[in-house]
């Protein structure tokens, strides 16, 4: 682990490390240095800390999936960020891969979240690589069963899903299979947020068309099978995370298994994540529960949803100061064909929590 990591930090890594509290998206750490390798010899699989010997393996039969496997760390590292920006856990322990804090290494809420759009990011990788012609091994994704409706015909290349869930779910789920993943119970929470977030994939998929005809007339549509934005896909995992339920670890009829804690008479529902350790409230800044904190993030005065003052700052209060921002504005549209802008600078009011 580098010197960047805070003192307190590093001391809570280095004792989960050696508590062999592996994360099986130690994979995620592939999005700081993964670019950088040219991933066309064997041995650039063993080069770069996160993979678990079964990822390695996959890696070397499949050396041309390691760019999108890259790309996927990369825009589950984006997309979490982005999805989470207006709550206290705002997915920034991520930046910490391969190395977690324990909000990701506990079984939480928040590692179900994470666990969940990696598995998903990892096959809408793939499935749009084979679509784009990025990979040799895969193509198009096979023409759609069903029967064209009027007006349209099935054609273009589709995001090639099958292949896309084939590989990703080998990859994602391959740590799943070490000693080192943990307990049963944490490895069944695991394997079961990873299906969550591919069958949320699954179910992105959507009918897309392009319009032929004369001036633009759309009188026939070319239609295909593509799959939705990760960001799409984060936000319907984010209502899951909302509703996430807390499980235990018990007999269930012949074999153990995870049920409801509080309504431990039924199992899981397919469709739900799961986490085993209640979270923080992320208020104030504690390195052995992994909460940052909120002090010095900025609120929304105006808002009364989880980005507002008062949630954020978590009754602390807030300060406000002011910012100069330039924009552009008095937009003119010329034939043909450019848009001319002005700039303008205008005073902002910015709000951060103390």
């Amino acid at each position: 682990m580098g010197s960047s990591f805070p003192a307190p930090l590093r001391l809570t890594l280095a004792l989960l490390g050696q508590l062999g509290l592996s994360a099986a998206i130690q994979w995620l750490g592939l999005m700081v240095n993964g670019s950088r390798v040219a991933w066309n010899e064997t041995q650039h699989c063993k080069i770069l800390d996160g993979l678990v010997p079964d990822q390695v393996q996959l890696c070397r039969r499949n050396l041309e999936l390691m760019h999108s496997i890259v790309r996927a760390a990369k825009e589950t590292k984006g997309v979490c960020q982005k999805t989470f920006s207006d709550m206290r856990w705002n997915c920034s322990s991520i930046e910490y891969a391969p190395s977690f804090t324990p909000d990701l290494m506990k079984g939480t809420r928040e590692s179900a979240f994470v666990y969940a759009l990696a598995a998903a990011a990892v096959s809408h990788s793939v499935a749009r690589a084979c679509a784009s012609g990025e990979l040799p091994i895969c193509s198009c994704g096979p023409a759609p069963s069903e029967v064209p409706g009027p007006g349209f015909r099935w054609g273009g290349c589709g995001d090639n899903l099958r292949y896309g869930l084939q590989m990703g779910s080998a990859f994602a789920d391959g740590p799943m299979k070490s000693s080192k993943a943990g307990g049963q119970a944490t490895r069944l929470m695991n394997l079961h947020n990873n299906a969550v977030g591919r069958q949320v994939l699954i179910d992105s998929l959507e009918t897309k068309c392009k319009c032929h005809g004369v001036s633009g007339s759309c009188s026939v549509k070319t239609c295909w099978k593509g799959l939705q934005d990760l960001s799409e896909i984060a936000t319907d995992l984010k209502s899951k995370y909302l509703a996430a339920i807390k499980v235990t670890h018990r007999h269930m009829g012949t074999r153990k298994q995870l049920v409801p804690k509080e309504l431990d008479i039924r199992p899981v529902r397919e469709a739900e994540l799961v986490y085993l350790v209640s979270s923080p409230d992320y208020c104030t800044k504690d390195p052995k529960l992994g909460s940052l904190g909120t002090q010095d993030r900025q609120c929304n005065k105006t808002s009364v949803g989880s980005d507002s003052c008062n949630l954020m700052c978590c009754g602390r209060g807030y300060n406000a100061y002011t910012e100069s921002v330039v924009e552009r504005c008095q937009c003119k549209y010329h034939w043909c064909c450019y848009v001319m802008c002005k700039k303008c600078q205008r005073t902002v009011e910015r709000y951060v929590c103390k």
